[in-house]
């Protein structure tokens, strides 16, 4: 079967656009068959009109000719516009589609899938990557299959007909296409080389416009030019060399194709000479022998970007089949109690462990404070409790139900979370809120936003809640989009909250307002806290104090000061960092 899952692995293409090549393949087929037609007839007729001129004959009717042609040009406008339609229009959709399956996939795909993927080359997938694809499957798809086809049918004909003119017409046509897909592993080399340079580019291009305030600070500006410079030129180079070596591989075998011409015209003199055929059948394989190379002409100046795409089809697939992070879409926990029972987790497969035989639990209606040294494990208990990411042994469950086992949208549901580093979106005050809960009302986030202690500042913008507050909020404070993201977690109410260093880099007016906030937030709900400053510690009902990934000490405050461990060392030692001074 040409068609069916290989096929459609093969091109990266969905069901639907498989469906859509069969039928522009079909029409294609119908086509070239209708022109080969119409140059049957006209054989038929000219050898009609050749015994009158010869043999004295009477001359054909005018009426048949008339109707004929009257029913080739309306069968071809027919044909025709169907194979642009199945060719050519409906790829459109079949774009939208990948492009919206792709974001659908990206979407539910787990956490550690990105972490070993840079942002350049996941917008390159989504952009680039299905651009290339689509003049795949627009413009060489249905025109080489159904060349292919449409040819082979020929071909048997033609050889009934007379083998020797067939075999001279059609000779150039596998040996071209050999010298072509014998050449393929060639083109994928060089496809590859010049792809990784354009990532080079697109990297170096975005890590500078990222860090532009650094690169001036250091007065780096010629080294990073520089940099990026020598990569476009790269990039240049192996684009250059991968076009170069292209193009000798698609002229060469377009010149060996049209060699058919010549050793038709060739056998045919000889043929002519020996007695064996007559002018008129010479001239119809001329005519047919244009008409067979026509279909491959357009897919053979692209089959090349077939070979190329192999990589953009490569990272396309690696997207559709990289399994989802999947579970129940119902979540019935009996309670908020977040617990944690020999859990185990390293980011990296079979790489270093970031958590080992970690068990706590942290109770609903309670704050529970994640403490240790940088790189302990805090924030991925906080990560893993979200089904951020998925923990590798040991049990995580959520008022009783293992977290694995529901799907991390529908689980997502149930916690709210405010970082250190907010995420803003180039929008309004009241849209950047509103994401906290799609389909609020304008009277709910404004409600929320008051709680949160953003009137204040809202107030001193221009245009108050519809003030558009730039690229991630860059027009605003850090305790200003501090408070959007309180004020988000709020309008969403979730019965677990997760902080991650919250009011970690405010200064001591913002840092009170967004206690304030978080006050607000945090009644009745299961708190997971992960905070370095200890008076924020010690309001907490639990502390779990983690060291190289292992829980080493839990209990109240009082409890940890009292056994004198490693919790009353890190209290003594930001005590003594207080009163130091420059």
């Amino acid at each position: 079967m040409i068609f069916g899952e290989k096929f459609r692995q093969k091109y990266a293409l969905s069901q639907a656009g498989e469906a859509n090549v069969k039928r522009g393949t079909f029409w294609t087929v119908v086509t070239n068959l209708l022109v080969m037609g119409g140059i049957g007839f006209l054989f038929m007729l000219m050898q009609g009109y050749m015994a009158t001129l010869v043999d004295g004959a009477p001359l054909p009717a005018a009426l048949p000719f008339v109707v004929g042609v009257v029913a080739f040009v309306a069968l071809s406008f027919f044909t025709h516009w169907q194979q642009y339609h199945y060719t050519y229009s409906v790829v459109y959709d079949e774009v939208g589609l990948v492009r919206t399956n792709l974001a659908e996939r990206l979407r539910k795909l787990p956490l550690s899938f990105f972490a070993h993927r840079d942002l350049a080359e996941l917008t390159e997938t989504m952009m680039s990557d299905v651009d290339r694809l689509e003049h795949v499957w627009s413009h060489v798809l249905g025109y080489l299959y159904g060349g292919y086809i449409s040819t082979a049918i020929i071909a048997v004909i033609v050889l009934v007909y007379d083998w020797r003119l067939a075999i001279a017409c059609l000779w150039g046509v596998p040996v071209a296409f050999g010298l072509l897909f014998g050449s393929r592993r060639v083109f994928g080399t060089y496809a590859a080389r010049a792809k990784a340079s354009g990532l080079d580019v697109a990297d170096g291009i975005q890590e500078t416009l990222e860090c532009m305030r650094e690169i001036r600070a250091t007065n780096q500006e010629a080294r990073y030019l520089a940099g990026v410079n020598g990569k476009i030129d790269e990039f240049e180079n192996r684009i250059t060399a991968a076009e170069l070596r292209t193009g000798i591989f698609v002229n060469s075998a377009s010149v060996i194709m049209r060699l058919g011409m010549a050793t038709t015209v060739l056998v045919g003199a000889g043929l002519i000479l020996s007695g064996s055929v007559d002018f008129m059948t010479l001239f119809m394989f001329l005519l047919m022998v244009t008409r067979v190379y026509a279909p491959f002409d357009q897919s053979l100046a692209l089959i090349a970007e077939v070979f190329v795409s192999d990589v953009s089809v490569q990272r396309l697939n690696e997207v559709f089949n990289t399994p989802v992070a999947g579970g129940a879409e119902e979540f019935a926990p009996q309670g908020h109690d977040v617990t944690f029972h020999n859990v185990g987790f390293a980011y990296d497969e079979g790489g270093e462990t970031t958590l080992s035989d970690v068990s706590f639990t942290a109770e609903e209606g309670e704050v529970t404070a994640l403490v240790g040294p940088s790189g302990s494990g805090k924030s991925t208990c906080a990560r893993l409790a979200a089904r951020l990411w998925d923990h590798d042994s040991g049990t995580l469950s959520v008022g009783g139900v293992e977290v694995l086992d529901v799907d991390p949208e529908t689980l997502m549901g149930s916690f709210s979370m405010v970082f250190q580093d907010v995420t803003l979106f180039d929008d309004t005050v009241m849209e950047n809120i509103r994401l906290g809960r799609r389909g609020a009302t304008d009277e709910e986030v404004l409600a929320a936003a008051a709680a949160a202690n953003c009137d204040e500042f809202v107030a001193r913008l221009a245009d108050g809640y519809a003030t558009q507050i730039g690229e991630n909020g860059a027009r605003l404070s850090g305790g200003e989009r501090q408070r959007i993201s309180i004020a988000r977690a709020l309008l969403k109410d979730a019965p677990i909250v997760l902080l991650d260093e919250a009011t970690a880099s405010l200064d001591v007016e913002n840092e009170t307002k967004v206690q304030a906030a978080l006050s607000r937030l945090l009644v009745g709900k299961t708190v997971l806290v992960i905070a370095h400053r200890m008076r924020t510690v010690m309001g907490a009902n639990k502390v779990v104090v983690l060291q190289d990934g292992r829980v080493v000490e839990q209990g109240a405050p009082a409890e940890l000061l009292a056994a004198d461990g490693t919790f009353a060392r890190m209290v003594r030692l930001q005590s003594k960092s207080a009163g130091w001074s420059v």
